[in-house]
């Protein structure tokens, strides 16, 4: 009989809280249509992490526990990274430069230090190959160069582009793997004639030079792996990834100032050196 009686209890106990789970289910899809937003705008990149930061700079105050169950129970989710391919030619007869980055992927100010390295993207021309260089201060695209070959000017347009744009300093660490391109005598005479100092890795440690092969990793999820029908169509989309997406919108997490894009760490690294 007691047993009898617990069992009535706990099903009107439960029949009483339907208005309660009603709204709580109801809070939940309201919640899956904010979260959704972002996912989308961020090609379906972001996860809980992003999805969570970029919420409370909409003014959303949610927990990010709640954020991950939903997310979960949705099956919303970010990209899963893919192995890239390399396009490294290591010169095993050139004598690479000094490693002055040491896996310290971190700068204190914009100009100071940057990385970078060569990718491709298939095309039914041919391979299209992308040179980049990142700002570790900001983690900012502010040189790229794209060309239907790799030898050492396109990585030297690249850092052409990055001095007319990033706002180097004098000194500044431009750092790379030991690829043929970066090793070649034109691009070692044009970092000392912008007055740069170059840093290398070891060959075929992908860690030490991590910043710029995560990059790539964000790159080949967010574009896909496909082959591109001609190389004006993957130029454009690379473009468009890099100055629409990539340094304008997509969240990082910096140590110091929280989640930010990179052009608005960028701008807060200017304003603090204002002040």
């Amino acid at each position: 009989m007691r047993r009898r009686r617990r069992t009535r209890s706990s099903y009107y106990a439960w029949c009483k809280g339907g208005a309660a789970r009603r709204a709580r289910q109801a809070a939940d899809d309201a919640l899956v249509h904010e979260i959704t937003v972002p996912h989308i705008a961020s090609r379906k990149a972001y996860g809980v992490p992003r999805i969570h930061a970029e919420l409370r700079r909409l003014g959303r105050r949610v927990n990010r526990k709640r954020v991950a169950r939903v997310m979960r129970e949705r099956d919303i989710h970010g990209g899963t990274r893919r192995r890239r391919r390399s396009s490294t030619r290591p010169d095993l007869k050139a004598k690479p430069a000094p490693d002055l980055i040491g896996r310290d992927f971190h700068a204190g100010c914009p100009g100071t230090k940057q990385v970078g390295d060569i990718t491709y993207l298939p095309t039914a021309e041919g391979r299209l190959y992308l040179a980049c260089r990142l700002d570790l201060a900001t983690r900012e695209v502010v040189g790229y160069a794209m060309a239907d070959h790799h030898r050492a000017e396109l990585v030297v347009d690249a850092l052409d582009m990055a001095h007319g744009r990033g706002g180097l300093e004098p000194g500044c660490v431009i750092h790379s793997d030991r690829g043929s391109e970066y090793t070649s005598t034109q691009f070692r005479e044009r970092i000392r004639e912008l007055e740069f100092r170059q840093s290398c890795g070891r060959t075929r440690s992908c860690f030490d030079n991590t910043a710029a092969e995560s990059f790539w990793a964000l790159l080949e999820e967010e574009i896909g792996t496909r082959s591109w029908l001609d190389r004006a169509t993957a130029r454009a989309e690379v473009f468009n990834f890099i100055e629409t997406f990539y340094n304008r919108r997509r969240l990082h997490e910096h140590k110091t100032f929280g989640y930010l894009t990179p052009a608005e760490t960028r701008q807060r690294h200017q304003h603090a050196f204002a002040a």
